[in-house]
């Protein structure tokens, strides 16, 4: 689907409420392999591949790729698939654009899951180091090319799947990640990196919709994030699913589904 002058590729399946789903750095749509199906059975379910990655454009400029073009991008989408508004998931990376999404354009969310999700770096002087960090880690991407890189990405202890996933996921999840392409995974960390955008933590409560926070147990680092957020937030349930780590879709999926499931039956009056 074009958007906004370029190609992104768009799936959309299952039949209900619209729900826009959003995968994290590295990703794509076919990271919810193992939640997808059931997600579909509720919902009409729409993966995006975020600008760089999977099967859509990655262009050369990094500017293309920050949070405030990706809400330009998503309110086209909603215009194009005639939606007026709609329940957002976003994990990790995507939770940073669907948080993004949902200030900027509050008109066009109904509720918000957000999956191991933080609303920035609120420390000025950390934010410019992990900008520093990211453009160092880009230029490491074009420099040693997409295998270095995402055997050294998934050495970080952050990303581990917990340790009863099988290594047949483990494989598929590895070669979903091989199949991005350099350019845009190295422009994502320089247009929309952790260290790239303003922290959102002072603008939580501007957030009216009900929001379901999703952390997994082995997370000890966002479990602490979500539960500040939590306090935040005008209207929040977290959720800290057992025998998880950060990709709480990967590791728990039943559960995982099951909780998006239960969250979109919360009623959406805003206050």
């Amino acid at each position: 689907m074009r958007i906004n002058g370029l190609e992104f590729n768009v799936e959309v399946e299952g039949r209900g409420p619209p729900l826009l789903v959003l995968h994290g750095f590295t990703g794509s749509v076919r990271a919810w392999a193992k939640a997808r199906p059931a997600l579909a059975g509720f919902a009409r379910a729409i993966f995006v591949d975020a600008i760089g990655h999977g099967r859509s454009a990655a262009p050369p400029d990094p500017e293309r790729y920050t949070l405030d073009w990706s809400t330009r991008d998503l309110t086209a989408l909603l215009d194009a698939l005639e939606i007026d508004t709609l329940d957002t998931l976003g994990y990790s990376m995507g939770g940073r654009a669907a948080l993004h999404f949902a200030l900027h354009a509050p008109e066009r969310v109904s509720r918000l899951i957000l999956e191991s999700a933080s609303p920035g770096i609120e420390d000025d002087a950390e934010r410019g180091q992990r900008a520093e960090a990211d453009n160092a880690l880009a230029d490491r991407i074009m420099r040693a090319g997409i295998e270095a890189f995402v055997a050294e990405w998934e050495r970080l202890p952050l990303l581990q799947p917990a340790q009863h996933v099988s290594a047949a996921t483990r494989a598929n999840h590895h070669a979903q990640r091989l199949a991005n392409h350099p350019l845009g995974l190295a422009n994502s960390l320089r247009g929309m990196g952790a260290g790239q955008p303003a922290s959102l933590w002072s603008r939580l409560s501007q957030i009216t919709p009900p929001v379901q926070l999703i952390v997994g147990e082995l997370d000890a680092r966002y479990r602490q994030i979500g539960a500040r957020v939590q306090s935040l937030l005008p209207r929040a349930d977290l959720a800290v699913v057992s025998d998880a780590g950060h990709t709480v879709h990967l590791d728990q999926p039943v559960q995982f589904v099951r909780l998006v499931e239960s969250a979109l039956v919360q009623p959406v009056n805003r206050r």
